[in-house]
């Protein structure tokens, strides 16, 4: 990422960035399609299984203008905005728009602790609900759930058992799968994937189960 000098763009027109590559899409329906990511700097959440601490602070300025060059640059059509929290910073749902307008297959990988009504509705959403072992279940805000759409997608990281059970209840007490695609994931390194895939077919679960496509790939580092 190459950051903006000394800018006299207002606030609005800038987001704290802290890295923008090329990689393969390692998680939702779009896994293995090269994609462009954003990853803004900055989350209110603290999960303990968080794999990307390193965006909580720090990063560099940079106006929009020069994010849609630095994506243009990359050369793919696709691209995912994620974080950190992304919606933390207001100026993200421009930048999701932004995207949309140059033509670009827009995702939001978002905590769902924060609203999602503001974001482009060209935008594929993708929302995780928070578990009870990731510490930060209190944050999720059952009124994204009322904005959900056929495109979006519902994520779970599952830790163990308790929260493995506790999904499958709060999806079905929802009725989320009869809105969107619902994904279930293992945190890498606590739940064998190979138990929660066969959870899975066990109890027929209308869900897709994924793993971190990028990390079975390149291991846990940034910018892959």
């Amino acid at each position: 990422m190459v950051a903006d000098p000394a800018s006299p763009s207002p606030a609005g027109e800038r987001l704290r960035i802290s890295e923008i590559f090329l990689s393969l899409q390692g998680e939702t329906s779009r896994v293995g399609l090269p994609t462009v990511f954003i990853r803004l700097t900055g989350c209110p959440l603290r999960c303990y299984y968080c794999d990307t601490a390193y965006a909580f602070s720090g990063g560099e300025w940079c106006t929009l203008v020069r994010i849609l060059e630095q994506v243009a640059d990359l050369g793919v059509p696709r691209v995912t905005v994620t974080g950190g929290e992304p919606l933390a910073q207001k100026p993200c749902l421009l930048l999701l728009e932004r995207l949309c307008d140059a033509g670009h297959e827009v995702s939001l990988e978002t905590s769902g602790a924060l609203p999602i009504s503001g974001v482009d509705p060209r935008v594929l959403r993708v929302v995780d609900i928070k578990t009870p072992a990731s510490g930060e279940m209190d944050r999720n805000l059952l009124e994204n759930l009322d904005e959900l759409r056929a495109t979006d997608e519902i994520k779970f990281v599952l830790s163990d058992r308790a929260d493995y059970d506790w999904a499958v209840a709060f999806m079905r007490e929802h009725g989320l799968h009869e809105r969107c695609e619902v994904l279930f994931s293992p945190v890498a390194g606590k739940l064998d994937p190979a138990t929660l895939a066969d959870w899975i077919i066990a109890d027929r679960l209308p869900v897709r189960f994924q793993l971190q496509l990028h990390k079975r790939l390149w291991g846990d580092v940034p910018g892959v």
